[in-house]
Order: structure tokens, then C-alpha cells, then sequence
């Protein structure tokens, strides 16, 4: 019987290493966990620390050894980059929370792959398909539920508003490459939307010398001198605090939204124009060098079921797999919003690596404290 999975995980094993899939295959998860089960314990990198839970309740359900470790995504990168090159591969799967980086410094060098379940592939808009998207992370806009009834804004325009000035909090996009790339995909994809915004609330065009209504925004947004921060939590804390004195609303993850059940007073500003905030994808990619392809693969699967993501998704982090749905127990309510957050499209992914120096430049040059 042994020497049959062994046969069975070789030939498996080496079809894997291709990572292509074959449509006219079908998906056999049975044959995946016996030639897993054969591969050598795999190494998981992600920027959350509910990955070290996530690999041990994937070990205990499949009988397959997997390590999650917390990294965040320039670590990660130059983990793999340096293993392949010195041909050395310890890690197998990571989830990088950095779409345009993944693309450019790992898949377009080969040391990645991204593999797509045959099972799955219906329920995943394709979109999140090339590379395959995970997670997609929501920040969105907040604001104190003690000081007012509903979100102060309406409008994403009012934030470049005198009234406003010094009183939005937001993490320094500086450091925070998510805000420049959501610039640069609200740019390049929805600007007509964020030309709209303006004419709905001041009742004429937008007159810039800016090349998009985005940038006019976002030059006029670091022209109100928002308080940046260099974490969500401190963000979190400007916005919602009970006992804030000042009024400010920003922009944060909904994982943040966990700590109203410690009092924090913390509410997403639904119904916002053009969008309550953005959805930001962390792929999942496995190393073309791993030794272990199957459990990798198999890691992969695990993560896209309801039962793989759901450590995530408690911190609002939604799934690609569209049958899944957020926990209930998720704290921001973010699920019944969701067709109101900019969503990213990957397909431009290497547009936002090339212009993230020039929005983070337009950012600098006109930040005022």
C-alpha cells in the first residue's frame, strides 16, 4: 500500500511542478491529500499572525505538517527572492499583502506560480484568478458613533473641505504603499466615478490642471493636512475613542472595528460617493522550487473553503471564493456593504508598481501639517 501512494505522490508531485491546470482534468482532492501526505512538511508565510492557527488546523484536518509564520510583505518577498536565487527553497506558500510587488519582483521572475483550484474556478471572478486572490482586505472610511448619528460625510470630496482640515487620520501613505496603489487604481479605473463625486456635490465640473480627477483629489486631500499615523490601531484610536475630543473621521482596516466591543465607538461610513473605501487583494502564491507541491496546493484549497479563511475573515478580510461568506461574527458589518468598496483589478497591478513613486511624490509635495 505504501509503495502505491508513493507511486501515486511522484506522479502527482511531478505534475505539480508545472502548476498548469488542465480543464479537461477533473479535480481529485483525495489524490491530492495521499500525494501530500507524502511531500515534507511546508512553510506558510502570511502578514497576519492568525497564519500560525490557520497551518495547525490545516495539519490536524489533513494529516499534512504545515508552519504559519507572521511576516509582512517586503519581508516576505525578499525571503523567497533570496532562497530561489540561491537555490535553497524553504518557504512554499505565502499570502503577500502587496499585489503589485508579488507581480513585478516575484511571478514576472518565476520564483512564484499561482495555482487556481479546478473546483473553485466558477466561483472565483476572474479577475482574482491571475494571480489568485485570497483575501481582499477592506479599508474603509469611519467615523465616532458617540459623536454623531451617521457618517459626517457623504461624499469623498468633503474631505478636502476647510471644516475637515487637520481632522481626518489615516495611515502615512508614505509607508502605507495600499494608499498609493488605491490611488493609482482609482486613476486608472474608476476616475469618471471620482469626476462624477465632485459634480454631485458642488454642481459643476471639476476644473484641474491635475491629469485626473483622482490626483486633484488626492492633492487636495494632503492640502487638509491629515493627521498620519504609522498604524491602523493609531488611526483607529484618533477616529474612535470614547472620549475623543476632536472630530475626526479616516480611513481604516475593519479588523480595527474588533475593538468596539472594548469601547471603541467605531462606524463605517456606508452610502459614501463614489465608494465607502477599497478592497485590497492578497495573493496566494507558491514557490516554483517548493518540494512539497502537492501540500502546498493543498494549502491553497484549504485557504479558499469557509472553514481554511475563517480566522481571517473575523477582521473582515473576504475570501475570492464567492460562496463564501464573511463569519457572523465579524465585527464591522462590512459583508452587506460590500458592493459599495472600490474594488481592485489586478490587471493593472504592474500600472500601480510603476506610478507608486509618483503618487507618493504628488502626496509629499503637497502634504501641509
Amino acid at each position: 500500500m505504501k509503495m502505491k501512494h508513493n507511486v501515486l505522490a511522484l506522479s502527482i508531485a511531478t505534475a505539480g511542478l508545472s502548476f498548469a491546470a488542465n480543464a479537461n482534468e477533473s479535480f481529485d482532492l483525495k489524490a491530492m491529500i495521499a500525494a501530500a501526505k507524502q511531500e515534507e512538511a511546508i512553510t506558510v508565510y502570511a502578514p497576519t499572525g492568525k497564519i500560525v492557527q490557520q497551518a495547525k488546523d490545516f495539519s490536524e484536518k489533513y494529516g499534512v505538517k504545515a508552519v504559519g509564520i507572521k511576516a509582512k510583505a517586503p519581508h516576505i518577498i525578499e525571503i523567497i527572492s533570496r532562497e530561489s536565487q540561491a537555490n535553497n527553497v524553504k518557504a512554499d506558500v505565502a499570502l503577500i499583502e502587496d499585489a503589485p510587488a508579488t507581480q513585478v519582483q516575484l511571478l514576472d521572475k518565476g520564483y512564484v506560480t499561482s495555482w487556481v483550484p479546478d473546483d473553485m474556478k466558477q466561483d472565483i471572478p476572474k479577475d482574482y484568478q491571475n494571480p489568485l486572490t485570497v483575501v481582499l482586505a477592506p479599508n474603509v472610511w469611519s467615523y465616532n458613533t458617540a459623536q454623531y448619528d451617521s457618517c459626517p460625510i457623504t461624499n469623498i470630496w468633503q474631505l478636502t473641505e476647510p471644516k475637515w482640515r487637520h481632522k481626518i487620520a489615516m495611515q502615512d501613505p508614505l509607508i502605507k504603499p495600499l494608499y498609493s496603489d488605491t490611488f493609482n487604481q482609482l486613476a486608472t479605473n474608476y476616475d469618471a466615478q471620482m469626476a462624477k463625486a465632485y459634480q454631485d456635490l458642488y454642481g459643476e465640473p471639476l476644473n484641474t490642471d491635475e491629469g485626473s480627477a483622482t490626483a486633484e483629489f488626492v492633492k487636495r486631500l494632503a492640502q487638509n493636512g491629515p493627521l498620519l499615523t504609522k498604524s491602523d490601531g493609531d488611526a483607529a484610536q484618533a477616529i474612535g475613542a470614547p472620549d475623543v475630543k476632536d472630530s475626526f473621521v479616516g480611513l481604516i482596516s475593519t479588523a480595527k472595528f474588533r475593538e468596539n466591543k472594548n469601547g471603541m465607538k467605531l462606524g463605517i461610513c456606508h452610502d459614501m460617493k463614489p465608494f465607502i473605501g477599497a478592497l485590497y487583494p492578497a495573493p496566494g502564491v507558491i514557490t516554483t522550487k517548493t518540494n512539497s507541491p502537492n501540500a502546498s496546493k493543498l494549502f491553497i484549497h484549504y485557504l479558499m473553503t469557509a472553514e481554511g479563511i475563517k480566522l481571517q475573515g473575523v477582521d473582515g478580510k473576504m475570501s475570492s471564493n464567492q460562496k463564501v461568506s464573511l463569519p457572523a461574527e465579524e465585527a464591522s458589518g462590512i459583508q452587506q456593504y460590500r458592493n459599495q468598496l472600490m474594488m481592485y483589478k489586478t490587471a493593472t497591478a504592474n500600472s500601480d508598481w510603476q506610478k507608486r513613486q509618483d503618487w507618493m511624490d504628488l502626496w509629499s509635495l503637497n502634504y501641509q501639517r
